[in-house]
């Protein structure tokens, strides 16, 4: 993993690669066979919906698709595609993520209905390069409705030898119309042997590796989240909580908001992926055991709690202490409905 001297993207860290810089992929070999498979046999769906939880490698393997997709089907060698992917130069791949705000500042919430238009603009244009192009969605959660509906658009009329490529953390959030016009394809988080040979080939202290397997939980985007950012007290805080946050009262939760509205940006950005993966964790937990509706229900209403609270408190620059509290004093009073199991969190 080569690191980046500063980010690039929405949700890149310091000093950490960029998806499309990845060459190696851990960890979901099944998945990738499937579409080497699908290259080969020149059946390569329109649309590729890739599925699973945060962090755990979903874009990396759509940059990995991409790769040999456009080799496969392009003029250029391996290496020269790799070079051109590296340097986000190659003509015939698009990347559709947020992009910085207006103010210089920062990124937008979302991926917005311009953003979408601007990339059907593109792709209406004469290609550049023979072969197949390739978009990349990362990730499709981040579209706001209109983008979201001016994608549906084109996933329903694309362009000739066109394949789009859907990151998704979050797919039952998505357009069913969306869904349905993509193969469907499931991650999951990394096995801790898949996980500790990605560390170690990014040359994390094999002294680290055991501590990382047991907090990142099978997904090298915590795994290096720990590693280079601060707000460990927070990050470990916050882990007590979710593990059982019927414990306490409003004081604990008070004092756990201000600790973590405390952190930098980017430690507070995990903290919210953290309460976020722990209500979907919780949601999904009961739908494989088969909870009743109202329970379900419950942790559904909690997830469309949080989404907005969290959204509009980073698109508006709301107190984000204030924020906390109100999702951890919302995860507290749901804890019975909505608490995952330890196994599944």
């Amino acid at each position: 993993m080569t690191p980046d001297r500063a980010p690039h993207e929405a949700d890149q860290l310091d000093g950490i690669a960029l998806p499309e810089r990845n060459r190696t992929v851990f960890g979901h070999d099944e998945v990738l066979t499937r579409l080497e498979t699908a290259i080969a046999d020149r059946r390569v769906p329109g649309g590729v919906l890739l599925h699973g939880p945060r962090g755990i490698g979903k874009a990396s393997l759509a940059f990995c698709f991409a790769r040999r997709l456009l080799v496969a089907t392009g003029d250029e060698d391996r290496h020269r595609v790799d070079e051109q992917v590296d340097a986000g130069a190659h003509p015939n791949l698009f990347v559709l993520r947020r992009t910085p705000r207006d103010t210089g500042k920062g990124f937008s919430a979302f991926i917005r209905v311009e953003d979408v238009r601007t990339l059907i603009d593109r792709l209406h244009r004469t290609r550049g390069r023979p072969g197949h192009r390739v978009v990349i969605v990362d990730a499709i959660d981040d579209c706001n409705a209109s983008a979201a509906n001016a994608l549906l658009k084109i996933l329903e009329e694309p362009p000739p030898e066109t394949v789009f490529v859907l990151v998704s953390h979050q797919p039952g959030g998505l357009l069913p119309t969306i869904r349905s016009r993509c193969q469907s394809l499931a991650l999951r988080p990394l096995a801790d042997t898949e996980l500790a040979a990605l560390l170690t080939a990014a040359g994390v202290a094999p002294g680290l590796v055991p501590e990382l397997l047991a907090m990142a939980r099978g997904r090298p985007r915590r795994a290096f989240e720990y590693l280079s950012l601060g707000g460990a007290e927070a990050f470990a805080a916050l882990a007590g909580f979710l593990a059982a946050p019927q414990r306490g009262g409003q004081g604990a939760t008070l004092a756990l908001a201000d600790l973590i509205a405390g952190t930098g940006e980017a430690e507070r950005q995990i903290a919210r992926d953290m309460v976020l993966d722990h209500i979907a964790a919780a949601a999904q937990d009961m739908a494989r055991s088969g909870a009743r509706g109202n329970r379900l229900a419950t942790a559904t209403e909690l997830w469309d709690k949080a989404v907005p609270l969290f959204a509009n408190a980073e698109t508006y620059n709301l107190d984000m202490a204030e924020t906390f509290v109100i999702v951890l004093d919302a995860i507290r009073a749901r804890a019975p409905a909505a608490s995952p199991n330890p196994s599944s969190a």
